[in-house]
């Protein structure tokens, strides 16, 4: 792990210029800090809104292309967005990194189906916030403290109120939104391993290209079948914009302004603003419960993502500048919206290394954002 921390003051004791100097300048950079802490603040908080609004967006288009052609046009223009920034040389990948990449890919496409499916039926709000769950297991997997098992017992609690399981209840649909909650927390894994073997956003870039080719027989069917609808296409695509390409450059700019210990603990926003979008762009009104029930997910994960950053930079909790490479020791965890096409979320966890105290976030993808 690697700490910056503030150079000591220089001056000669006896010049009362020096200290005029030190005197006059001396808030200028706090008062700059704090401009862009607001900025990045503000950055992140669109970064979430675009998320979430482009996965509502994109849900218009479920009655032409069904939740599996949605994702296929998302993956498709993600694909083309991040393979024009990254070029990876496919030729030059070895086995070992080969699959970690093809596993991304299948993760991708299962991850994003199954939430997009789950957003179908049980609604934008609870389906993301189901989601969510991943990046929470990952981070209190292993645990055996008794404030993470408080935790976990926290989210379980925030299930249950969540759903309110009856004979109405559509369990096909929360077990999709789980699902998505388990592909998320395999993609945090894998993106370890291939995020260490690949240099960049080579890895997340092959991943979607190969989650993208594994939904052209979706796209072909839609084809065949004569459900290619320009209004429903027009939607997928600014979904895939907003989801995908908007939040990854939008988290880029935000982790320049703002400490990861904060940037972390905002994403656990991304619940409430999905079930903001799915009430004023869906129509889908929440009950009472539900929202209880998103915010005690969305406490719990914040709590949990603060404890886990402070305890394992202790840098970071004194207020220093300290950061941690992902996937090398000391690596740390921080969950993010949202990553390879994903609706609401953005796209897993962001990694952040830090190279000379140069940030270094790459897609989980990804809301940033995740392809």
């Amino acid at each position: 792990m690697t700490t910056k921390t503030a150079p000591e003051p220089v001056g000669c004791s006896g010049s009362r210029a020096a200290a005029s100097t030190t005197a006059a300048s001396g808030p200028a950079p706090a008062s700059e800090g704090r401009g862009a802490m607001l900025r990045g603040i503000a950055t992140m908080l669109g970064s979430g809104a675009s998320n979430q609004v482009g996965a509502a967006v994109g849900a218009h288009a479920f009655g032409t292309l069904g939740p599996a052609g949605v994702v296929a046009v998302r993956q498709f223009v993600a694909a083309a967005v991040l393979w024009s920034v990254a070029r990876p040389k496919l030729r030059r990948f070895t086995w070992a990194q080969w699959w970690p990449t093809l596993l991304l890919g299948l993760v991708f496409g299962t991850m994003n189906l199954s939430l997009y499916t789950a957003i179908d039926r049980i609604g934008l709000g609870l389906a993301v916030t189901l989601e969510f769950l991943g990046p929470l297991a990952v981070a209190l997997a292993g645990s055996r403290t008794r404030f993470d098992l408080l935790c976990a017992a926290g989210a379980c609690l925030g299930v249950y109120v969540l759903v309110l399981p009856g004979p109405a209840s559509d369990y096909l649909g929360v077990g999709l939104g789980l699902l998505a909650a388990a592909c998320w927390a395999a993609y945090i894994l894998l993106n370890r391993v291939a995020g260490a073997r690949l240099p960049g956003l080579a890895a997340p870039a092959a991943a979607t290209l190969v989650s993208a080719t594994l939904y052209l027989p979706v796209a072909v069917t839609l084809v065949v079948r004569g459900h290619l609808d320009g209004t429903a296409i027009l939607y997928a695509v600014v979904a895939g914009i907003l989801s995908s390409v908007v939040p990854y450059a939008a988290d880029l700019v935000a982790l320049r302004r703002v400490p990861a210990r904060l940037f972390g603990v905002f994403m656990s926003v991304h619940p409430v603003l999905a079930a903001l979008a799915g009430t004023a762009i869906l129509g889908q009104l929440l009950k009472l419960h539900e929202w209880i029930g998103i915010a005690v997910i969305v406490l719990t994960n914040a709590v949990a993502v603060h404890a886990a950053s402070t305890s394992r930079n202790p840098a970071v909790a004194r207020g220093g500048e300290g950061r941690e490479v992902a996937g090398r020791p000391g690596e740390r965890l921080l969950p993010s919206h949202g990553v390879p096409d994903r609706a609401g979320h953005h796209d897993g966890e962001r990694y952040e290394a830090a190279d000379e105290g140069q940030q270094m976030p790459r897609l989980e993808s990804a809301h940033g954002g995740r392809p």
